[in-house]
């Protein structure tokens, strides 16, 4: 009988394994295969591809302003949705709901539109520089939103939502029985947060940061409708490989995926093995 079953439900699961297979799975066998053959589409294996990014400043530079850009949208992003959705689970009630609905759609906001609001407002010839310029206001006059800080602060934009999103589900595991017992044995707000919240709310957390972390190293609509290719980062140096105007190079951009791929699952491994040694201080 439970052999039937499985059967079933293997014939049931069918269709979307042969999605995952034909979309997911078989693309990145293709794009690892090919980033080992040698340019130009001739047959042979070749560390060619991947000498030549940890070689060359252009493709260094990019590697570099990804990670910066992502390791400092996600802290940032984070730390605000943390208060945010601390002040949501608080408030509870109608202000929360608003709050959740306020959020999604923000949430929406990216892309191509989110990079025509920044330049709108904060451009060469912005809405705020031009306010800046006026009353002789240095920051607002001089903002620098075509540069690697400018673009971190378009990404915190989208980063704060996503965030808030994936952190108010995990305030609800802490209760309020918890709170009531710290404060019995004369402990203050800070001191639950610091010994009961935090640690309870650790793994939410580091999962959040490694959501938010991929989301933002592979981002590319934002950043080309932004900067096009006057800054240097991973997916539009990937971008150029296979749509590039004069010359097209597939084999050096699929090794260009593989490196942020790489760094994605290196962001995740990180995250189990911080996630493992809290679990291990604990059964401790």
């Amino acid at each position: 009988m439970k052999k039937k079953q499985s059967i079933k439900y293997l014939f049931a699961l069918l269709p979307f394994l042969i999605l995952v297979g034909l979309f997911e799975v078989l693309p990145v066998i293709s794009i690892i295969v090919r980033s080992f053959m040698p340019q130009g589409g001739a047959i042979g294996v070749t560390l060619e591809n991947y000498i030549r990014i940890f070689t060359t400043k252009l493709y260094q530079s990019a590697i570099w302003n990804s990670l910066f850009i992502a390791v400092c949208s996600s802290a940032i992003g984070l730390a605000v949705a943390f208060f945010g959705a601390k002040a949501a689970y608080e408030k509870g009630g109608t202000a929360k709901k608003i709050f959740m609905s306020i959020l999604n759609m923000v949430s929406n906001f990216s892309g191509v539109p989110l990079a025509f609001a920044y330049i709108i407002m904060l451009g060469n010839t912005g809405v705020f520089t031009l306010i800046g310029q006026k009353l002789r206001i240095g920051f607002l006059a001089e903002f620098p939103l075509y540069s690697v800080v400018g673009l971190m602060i378009t990404y915190i934009y989208f980063q704060i939502p996503l965030a808030a999103l994936l952190l108010i589900p995990a305030f609800e595991s802490i209760k309020k029985e918890w709170k009531d017992a710290v404060g019995l044995l004369g402990g203050s707000s800070r001191t639950f947060w610091f010994k009961v919240g935090l640690p309870v709310l650790m793994p939410s957390i580091l999962g959040t940061f490694s959501t938010m972390f991929a989301n933002a190293i592979s981002a590319y609509a934002t950043a080309y409708a932004l900067v096009m290719n006057n800054l240097s980062i991973l997916p539009i140096r990937i971008s150029e490989q296979f749509v590039g105007d004069v010359v097209q190079n597939p084999q050096l951009g699929g090794a260009l995926a593989v490196v942020l791929m790489l760094l994605m699952v290196l962001s995740i491994l990180i995250n189990e093995k911080i996630l493992q040694g809290n679990r291990r201080k604990r059964h401790a």
